[in-house]
């Protein structure tokens, strides 16, 4: 693994725009626009680390698969937050019915910097962004400056196979609606849901578009409708579930929730079970289960424990981009927190050249998919990082 410097294209910025990428700039605190697409550099992998992340990233996905059946069976579901028990008996529900429902893909983020086994940072199982780029910019860039070389990167055509394979699950006679918030200012949402409707249209799926925010209850039916009134059979959303169990139309949600066996009215994707996997407490779950596994961290949910000495990182249970998270450095006293945590042993992130980097290593269905990775200017991976391609060489 190694980052090399290169000159950008010229006009990249309406290169990655018109593929897909509108959000290649962000804007900083100080006002000022910077890349987030990022091709002043890239990074470079051997074969066989490729193939040894893609080896890691599967037994995680079967081990974080084997964690939630563990939670489940032993009624863990209050150490994830999920006290509510209509809630918890709609996750529990569509666990054990997870074979009745679609599920498409997740992202795990790595820390890895080519000398040892990669290690599990968080796995994003709901609601995951940075799709885009990692599918179709960066294969164009590759392309163009690296032609003949390859790249971890079968997004594309692994996103329309799990759509033709998993068609037959969504309910019949209605378009498989796309969702997403109009909250959403930077675009990076709108153009993750539209990837994936044109992947489900390229598997041949009848799809159809609307914001969550669009979405509208139909009192007579007991229906959610769209902006045509007709009935929302199935619905991807790029909306996390925690906010789609807690807001003003919660009660709705689960009182027409198709678990499988179509005994609801709608079907929602990524599944309620997802839960069980985008919280922050499966990584203590994990350490419980696979203690000293080479690609676990320690992990604990009631304090830092032993990790003392060698410092640790707070994660609340359901933050995203680094929202709340703190890092504690070796020696450190425990800092009480009032929201859940889980309490990860620090592993800081690699420096290259200065920069951080993470590794954002794609599951769909259950099987590794691509790469993609991300920097920082500190230790955290918020929302100024910069995404950055790479190459097989």
């Amino acid at each position: 693994m190694r980052r090399h410097a290169i000159t950008p294209r010229p006009d990249w910025q309406r290169t990655v725009e018109e593929q897909g990428l509108i959000y290649p700039l962000t804007r900083h605190p100080d006002g000022s626009l910077r890349p987030y697409w990022d091709e002043s550099a890239y990074y470079s992998f051997t074969l066989d680390e490729v193939e040894a992340l893609e080896e890691a990233v599967e037994e995680l996905h079967r081990m974080c698969l084997a964690a939630a059946d563990h939670i489940v069976a032993e009624g863990r579901l209050p150490d994830l937050g999920i006290t509510d028990p209509r809630v918890a008996e709609a996750v529990t529900e569509a666990w054990r019915r997870r074979a009745e429902l679609p599920s498409v893909y997740g992202r795990f983020d790595l820390r890895y910097d080519g000398t040892g086994p990669a290690k599990l940072l968080e796995y994003n199982a709901d609601t995951p962004t940075s799709l885009v780029e990692a599918a179709s910019p960066q294969w164009f860039w590759m392309q163009e400056r690296f032609p003949g070389a390859d790249q971890w990167n079968s997004l594309h055509e692994r996103l329309v196979a799990a759509w033709k394979r998993q068609a037959a699950l969504l309910p019949p006679g209605s378009p498989l609606h796309f969702a997403h918030s109009s909250d959403d200012e930077l675009g990076e949402d709108l153009m993750t849901v539209a990837y994936l409707k044109e992947t489900a249209e390229q598997a041949g799926l009848d799809t159809d578009w609307i914001s969550m925010e669009e979405i509208g209850w139909d009192p007579l039916s007991g229906r959610f409708v769209d902006n045509r009134l007709r009935f929302i059979r199935s619905c991807f959303k790029l909306y996390p579930w925690e906010w789609l169990t807690t807001d003003a139309f919660a009660g709705h949600v689960l009182d027409t929730l198709d678990n499988g066996g179509g005994t609801g009215s709608t079907m929602w994707i990524e599944p309620a079970w997802k839960m069980l996997l985008s919280n922050k407490a499966l990584l203590a779950v994990l350490w419980e289960l696979y203690p000293d596994h080479p690609n676990l961290l320690a992990a604990h949910l009631d304090g830092p424990r032993g990790l003392t000495t060698t410092g640790w990182v707070a994660k609340p249970l359901l933050g995203r981009e680094g929202a709340g998270v703190t890092i504690h450095e070796p020696g450190s006293e425990p800092v009480p927190r009032e929201e859940p945590c889980c309490y990860q042993e620090l592993a800081p992130l690699p420096a290259f050249d200065g920069h951080h980097v993470v590794l954002g290593a794609w599951v769909v269905e259950d099987e590794s998919a691509g790469l993609g990775l991300r920097e920082s200017s500190g230790l955290v991976t918020d929302e100024y990082a910069r995404f950055l391609p790479h190459v097989i060489l």
